[in-house]
């Protein structure tokens, strides 16, 4: 029969789970600090007692999920978006996998992308593929790395994550991470609303004319749906690079230039090749 104290000591650690779903070893050790006892020993035998009943199950090093009563580990779901956001003590949801915490991607990754100053090796859980990409390097010359980013709550956990104007500029900064150019075209053009002064300003942190110029193109395609006002595509093509560019260094197959932003655009995207009927 368990004692009146560990029974308390149980209840707490269940409180601790129900609000941690996905923990870290620091978060435990906090807790049990500000609980019990900061001793090493007692995080180690508690994470190896609920381990063996099947209550959590480790995704990584120092990482840890937490399985409901009554479900099997070996198939219960662990939200991929909670494991993105403690990878990392500042890991941000970012470019396709923003898209989908919003409900904006057109197609459903395996892959969950995050930005952290913090360098870190891909891994795989299950079916899904966890991987790291630099915060941009003029945030974090100008030590702001943050910007433009907005916090959730999801089953408890706080989550960082780049906010719509932020993910629509760097899908088209670092296009490779999102997918084609039909998942990039269609994704952001679910999105009804952006800020465009909030855009405008991460494209001048940015400092990157082929992206800036990317950024006006679409913007201008979309004029209309997206109540883009002439000031802000001037703004935008007087930061176009000075000689034509392609949208993606390197592919120049089958591209048609625009004149007015010097972008050497895909012929798919100008004529929707993926919404032809076959």
């Amino acid at each position: 029969m368990k004692s009146i104290g560990q029974v308390n000591r149980s209840k707490r650690l269940e409180g601790f789970f129900s609000q941690h779903p996905v923990f870290t070893v620091k978060e435990l050790e906090q807790f049990l600090k500000e609980h019990y006892s900061g001793n090493v020993h007692t995080r180690k035998a508690l994470l190896t007692y609920y381990l063996n009943r099947g209550r959590i199950i480790s995704l990584r090093r120092g990482l840890y999920a937490v399985i409901p009563v009554g479900r099997d580990p070996a198939t219960y779901a662990v939200d991929p978006f909670l494991i993105t956001a403690k990878l990392a003590d500042d890991a941000v949801l970012a470019y396709h996998t923003a898209l989908e915490y919003y409900g904006k991607a057109y197609s459903t990754y395996r892959t969950c992308t995050y930005t952290s100053l913090t360098k870190s090796s891909p891994f795989h859980f299950k079916s899904n593929r966890f991987q790291r990409v630099p915060v941009p390097k003029p945030l974090r010359e100008r030590q702001n790395p943050m910007f433009g980013v907005e916090s959730f709550k999801r089953a408890g956990v706080i989550i960082r994550i780049t906010s719509f104007e932020r993910t629509f500029v760097d899908c088209l900064d670092r296009p490779e991470l999102v997918g084609s150019w039909e998942e990039i075209w269609r994704s952001l053009e679910s999105v009804e609303f952006f800020d465009l002064d909030m855009v405008l300003e991460y494209l001048i942190l940015l400092d990157n004319a082929t992206t800036a110029s990317k950024a006006g193109y679409f913007l201008e395609q979309h004029k209309e749906s997206l109540l883009v006002e002439d000031r802000y595509l001037e703004e935008l093509k007087k930061m176009k690079p000075k000689q034509p560019h392609y949208m993606i260094r390197g592919d120049r197959e089958e591209c048609r230039l625009i004149t007015p932003w010097n972008l050497l655009v895909p012929e798919e995207i100008i004529n929707r090749t993926w919404a032809e009927v076959i």
